[in-house]
């Protein structure tokens, strides 16, 4: 290791106590959360539910002995720099960043000392969180889930499904920090089946709806959707616009499917929020993020909607049925 990696790393790893020890000694410690979708959405309740199960598990209950400051991200990622800055102005004891790449980015920018615990798609040592998996060093760790790994999986499940299928569409965000590794996966698994794709590319909310124009007049037959923020916070569209023009959908996490989509094929990104919030009051009570091996959850879930598949024609076979930990009705 260089001297000067050295030094940040030592740097890093013992300073951040002193603003953890500071907080807490002005009274209850405070955490600042930066949650990527608005209060009201059920998922985003869900999500936060399981991540006060978690704290509790280690020990600590909202309102008695933490407080927890909840920040609604919502796609914007022009505020996160103001959001981080404010946080790490106001001395938050940790920063936490479930559920978003950008929002861990923008913390990671914001401070070296202050502790971070962020759950993300992805690898967090390509993007540049941390040094590697086992020994995060600095201020840094989480929780990784499989999502755009689980893209071969998706497709083929989409398969099953649909049966026969010439042309899958894939909508990607190319803002997520993972698109590109997610969009890889896919292209490779299609190439080895042979399975014809069309990859279409939404920057913003206001280019989704063309998107689906797009697809159905290239006369897409299915569409997998990869991971993305911006896809979580308008997940009602996109259940939408594979409603109304009757295109069979594979997402990324159960709320699409409870929420109406045909079928999800994803990690459970509620027990990831568990484990984030396991992780946070771990180093509430002095562990050092350095020292916490970045979590790997292997909770796989595989929802489908028989009530969407009934509308779209679909008959779904006994064998997928089977596999799946959950069939809404």
């Amino acid at each position: 290791m260089r001297r000067r990696e050295l030094i940040t790393l030592l740097g890093g790893a013992a300073a951040w106590p002193l603003a953890a020890r500071a907080q807490q000694a002005a009274g209850v410690p405070r955490i600042g959360v930066l949650m990527p979708l608005a209060e009201t959405d059920p998922e985003e309740q869900a999500r936060q539910a399981a991540f006060e199960a978690g704290l509790k598990e280690a020990g600590y209950v909202k309102s008695q002995n933490v407080v927890i400051e909840f920040n609604r991200v919502a796609a914007q990622y022009d505020r996160l720099p103001g959001l981080t800055a404010d946080l790490v102005r106001r001395q938050m004891a940790v920063i936490v960043t479930p559920g978003s790449a950008p929002a861990a980015l923008a913390a990671k920018a914001a401070t070296n000392t202050i502790p971070i615990v962020f759950s993300t798609t992805g690898d967090p040592v390509q993007m540049g969180l941390v040094a590697s998996l086992n020994r995060p060093g600095g201020n840094m760790t989480g929780v990784s889930y499989l999502s755009g790994q689980l893209g071969a999986k998706r497709l083929e499940l989409l398969r099953e499904m649909v049966h026969r299928v010439d042309l899958v569409a894939v909508l990607v965000n190319p803002v997520s920090p993972a698109a590109d590794a997610d969009l890889r996966d896919v292209e490779a698994a299609a190439r080895a089946i042979g399975q014809q794709i069309l990859v279409v590319k939404v920057d913003g909310s206001r280019d989704i709806e063309a998107a689906y124009a797009a697809l159905v007049e290239q006369r897409a037959g299915a569409v997998l959707i990869i991971s993305s923020n911006l896809f979580s916070v308008e997940r009602d569209l996109l259940i939408k616009l594979a409603a109304r023009h009757s295109v069979p959908t594979i997402y990324t996490s159960r709320d699409y499917v409870e929420g109406g989509g045909l079928m999800s094929y994803g990690a459970s990104l509620r027990d990831a929020h568990r484990l984030v919030g396991i992780y946070t009051g771990r180093i509430l009570k002095g562990e050092k993020p350095a020292d916490l091996p970045v979590q790997q959850s292997t909770k796989i879930d595989l929802v489908i909607n028989l009530k969407t598949a009934k509308a779209l024609g679909l008959d779904i076979p006994p064998t997928l049925l089977a596999r799946a930990e959950e069939v809404i009705e």
